[in-house]
């Protein structure tokens, strides 16, 4: 049978409301009371009940994550970066994986409220305007990690996608490369068609290069995707000379799609992602990138998310972390 605070109580011979005081670090507790409490607490093995506590309260320090893929190293990355932070500030976090699937992350959304959670955490590609009046309506704070919504209402930690866009197609160009092509992410997200596409197109623009749709090759994150863009760019009557992929999976992908055709990277073709995971430095040639903060977006997200709980003052709600592009060997 489970051991309970009368339990523990009756065999300390104090009230429950002294066992809870202990429990719960109450200063207002005699040393000698607290210290018996504890050991009879040792003795039983007694568990404090989370959610009954938590009714007492009107908190569980439990905070739900919600993710689009757990196995994604991507977001293995953020989320050790949450895990760390909820630890240091004593949460527990309720992790769940929504496939990007707007009827499940509703489902999961209503799922965490009803776990009484504190907070919730959000990473997802497309904040439909369903999933933002739901986080609005929420009667707990959201944050989103690595996410954007159009409005900016929600808060949220990012880099600044368009900027990074910009940054590698510059270089590409500053490099000479006239044909620059890009192996992106699904249209629809709003990072990809509102930050990464506008970067992209704004550095062809300044540089009075024309943008060729045909160079714009939509992927879906996975591997064999970016073999499958890379043989749309190999067939187009001129061919691209530099390549900036949407993540490291995918270059990857378009990494052996060239090898196995016998081409040379860097010297034929040069490549960066838009992410670093441990696959750019797995692959060979190690893959230039740019380097997002990931453990660092998920750390602050869920240290903002903590203000919010605690109700915190917060001066900036849109968190904008900085980036830059490590160079490697698939670029000369």
């Amino acid at each position: 049978m489970n051991v309970t605070i009368y339990d523990v109580a009756r065999e300390a011979n104090v009230s429950m409301a002294t066992v809870s005081r202990v429990v719960n670090g109450n200063p207002n507790v005699k040393p000698a009371t607290r210290k018996k409490v504890l050991e009879v607490i040792e003795r039983l093995g007694y568990r404090p009940n989370a959610v009954a506590r938590g009714l007492a309260s009107k908190r569980t320090t439990t905070v739900g994550v919600i993710i689009p893929d757990i196995s994604s190293i991507y977001f293995a990355e953020l989320a050790r970066g949450i895990e760390d932070v909820a630890t240091m500030y004593n949460y527990n976090i309720i992790l769940s994986n929504s496939d990007q699937n707007e009827e499940k992350e509703l489902h999961l959304l209503n799922t965490m409220l009803g776990k009484q959670v504190d907070g919730i955490l959000f990473m997802g590609g497309n904040i439909t305007n369903k999933l933002v009046e739901e986080f609005e309506k929420s009667p707990v704070p959201v944050v989103l990690a690595s996410s954007i919504e159009e409005s900016g209402k929600i808060p949220s930690v990012n880099i600044d996608y368009e900027q990074a866009a910009y940054d590698v197609t510059k270089y590409f160009i500053e490099q000479g490369h006239k044909r620059i092509a890009y192996v992106i992410g699904p249209i629809y997200e709003p990072i990809n068609r509102l930050k990464n596409l506008a970067g992209y197109k704004k550095a062809l623009e300044e540089a009075e290069i024309a943008v060729d749709e045909a160079l714009i090759i939509e992927g879906d994150y996975t591997y064999e995707s970016g073999m499958e863009a890379l043989e749309k760019l190999l067939q187009l009557e001129e061919k691209p000379t530099a390549i900036y992929v949407s993540n490291d999976e995918m270059a990857v992908g378009v990494t052996h799609g060239l090898q196995d055709k016998g081409y040379d990277i860097p010297n034929d073709f040069e490549i960066i992602s838009a992410h670093t995971t441990r696959l750019a430095n797995m692959v060979r040639p190690q893959l230039s990138a740019v380097v997002q903060p990931l453990y660092d977006i998920g750390a602050v997200a869920m240290r903002l998310l903590t203000k919010y709980m605690n109700k915190e003052e917060v001066t900036e709600h849109v968190v904008i972390l900085p980036h830059r592009i490590e160079f490697r060997n698939s670029t000369k």
